[in-house]
Order: C-alpha cells, then sequence, then structure tokens
C-alpha cells in the first residue's frame, strides 16, 4: 500500500495526515481551490472534486490503494448520493482500492434506552441525519462484498478537541436535561478518532464495524458539567425535558432523544488501540493546558 486517498478533508483529516505523509503518499480531496493550499502545505497532493458532482470525481478512479472516507452525507434526504457517487467513481476502473475506511456515526443504533451497546446490535436509527448514515455503510458494505474490497465502519460518537469544545454554549447558558430525564451519551478526542482511522487500514478484518468511543461513562450533562468545571464557567442549568424543548434547536434536541453506552471491546481487541484520552477527564485536562498555553 503506497497511495492513500482522503475524502472529507476537514479536522479529523488533518490530525491523520501528519502520520500519513510519513509513510505514503497521500491524495486530499477539496471541493475548492483556496483549500487546496492547506493541504498541500501538510503534505497530501489537492485533487480538487464535488461529492455532490458525479463528473468533478472521474480522476479519482485508480488513484489509491486505500480510502480514508471522512465526508459527512447530505443534510436532507433519505439517503446518501454522495457515497454512491464516490463508489461509482472508484469503480470506473479495474484498479480497485484495496480497502476503504469510513468514518459513521452511533446514530445508525438508535435510542437504546441507555442500555449497552455493541457491534451487533442492529441499525435502528430513529432520526434522517441517522438514516443516512445507515444507507451509506449499507452501499459500502455492498460495494465491498461486490468488488472485494476491505471495507471497515468506525461508528463514532460525540467528538470533541481543545477547539471542539462547547464553550459558546456554557457562556449562553443553555440548559441541559433534569439529571432523572438524562440520557447516556459518548464521546472519542478527535486525535484518537485520528489515529484509529489510521490502524482500520491494516488491522481492520473485512466489512467489520467498530464503536469508536473512548472509555467514558457519561450522561450529557454530566459532560457539560465536567466541560464547565475545567474551564471555571457556570454549570449549565437544568430543566425538565418539556421545559426544555422551548429553549434549544430541533438538532440539539434530537441529540437528547437517544441513550446508549457504547463498548469498545472490540475495537481495542482487534485494532489493538490504545487511546491517548481513554477518560473525558484525560481530554480536558489536555484542552485545558492547550488553551492556557
Amino acid at each position: 500500500m503506497k497511495r492513500i486517498l482522503i475524502v472529507g478533508s476537514g479536522d479529523v483529516a488533518r490530525r491523520a495526515l501528519p502520520w500519513l505523509t510519513r509513510r505514503f503518499r497521500v491524495f486530499a480531496l477539496v471541493r475548492q481551490p483556496e483549500a487546496a493550499v492547506e493541504l498541500r502545505a501538510l503534505g497530501a497532493v489537492p485533487v480538487v472534486g464535488d461529492l455532490d458532482d458525479r463528473h468533478s470525481l472521474r480522476r479519482l478512479a485508480g488513484i489509491a490503494d486505500a480510502v480514508l472516507h471522512f465526508a459527512p452525507p447530505p443534510q436532507a434526504g433519505h439517503g446518501d448520493p454522495r457515497m454512491a457517487r464516490l463508489l461509482a467513481a472508484l469503480a470506473r476502473r479495474s484498479s480497485l482500492p484495496q480497502g476503504v475506511v469510513y468514518i459513521s456515526t452511533t446514530g445508525v443504533y438508535g435510542d437504546c434506552a441507555g442500555g449497552r451497546v455493541d457491534e451487533t446490535r442492529p441499525c435502528r436509527a430513529q432520526t434522517a441525519r441517522g438514516r443516512r448514515r445507515v444507507d451509506a455503510e449499507r452501499r459500502l458494505r455492498a460495494f465491498g462484498r461486490r468488488n472485494q474490497v476491505r471495507v471497515a465502519l468506525l461508528r463514532a460518537p460525540g467528538i470533541y478537541a481543545a477547539d471542539r469544545l462547547p464553550l459558546e454554549r456554557l457562556r449562553r447558558g443553555d440548559p441541559v436535561l433534569a439529571a432523572d430525564e438524562d440520557v447516556h451519551t459518548n464521546h472519542i478526542h478527535a486525535e484518537d478518532l485520528a489515529r484509529i482511522a489510521c490502524l482500520a487500514l491494516f488491522r481492520a478484518p473485512p466489512a467489520r464495524a467498530y464503536n469508536a468511543s473512548d472509555d467514558s461513562g457519561m450522561k450529557m450533562g454530566d459532560y457539560f458539567d465536567a466541560v464547565a468545571d475545567a474551564f471555571a464557567l457556570p454549570r449549565p442549568p437544568r430543566l425538565a425535558r418539556a421545559e426544555i424543548a422551548t429553549r434549544l434547536s430541533p438538532l440539539t434536541l434530537s441529540f437528547m432523544g437517544e441513550s446508549r453506552r457504547l463498548d469498545n471491546r472490540r475495537l481495542k481487541r482487534e485494532l489493538r488501540v490504545r487511546l491517548r484520552y481513554p477518560t473525558i477527564a484525560d481530554g480536558l485536562r489536555a484542552a485545558r493546558s492547550a488553551i492556557a498555553g
């Protein structure tokens, strides 16, 4: 394996680039030519193309031995046509990639009523956002089976880092659910997720899904309390579900409608991952130091 294609060159991709560029020739799909400058400085070879324009993707055929797919589906609709266009472009030549690693979300499971969730649980997404991810996973699995391409699905929960914390929300005083109505939530540090994606390129067996989560088991309100305490901010007010519905956006409320506790044992066993930030406390200590520095 010598050439890697990154699709979706956002924060997690940029965190993966230092490790990747020391070992491979890395191509990165970008929508805007202006973004090419930064990616080139990070060691990647920019390829201008748009997942919403199938004609712009033709140059991707045969370009890489493996693909790291970090791009989300569209924000509307019932499926993921972006995944369909990408896979069609990759299949235009006989030299298909050997593997594809896709960052999905744990929203594919839907609400699990706070239950423990491993990768054998069926996908029962309850939001349109989650159903688009389920569609993307199914398309990619079928592509892998049809073409003997090794596919790994990384189901990520809430991604955080020093520059991805809800500090503004805390400063606004946005509420969270009362403790007796709160939901279980899960997290992964962006640095750990980037490393997991790189390891999955080599260690994941075919057609395998992983809960790409840390070891923390927290309720959502407790997470916001922990962030507030770490940065000397007021803890958010706690409100009943009926009352909070008038204060927050439908998107934010949708995250409060699903409760699950992720089991990450397969991730550690098969990918042999050692998390740099195994708990929220570890990540917040590092974030506080980074921001203070």
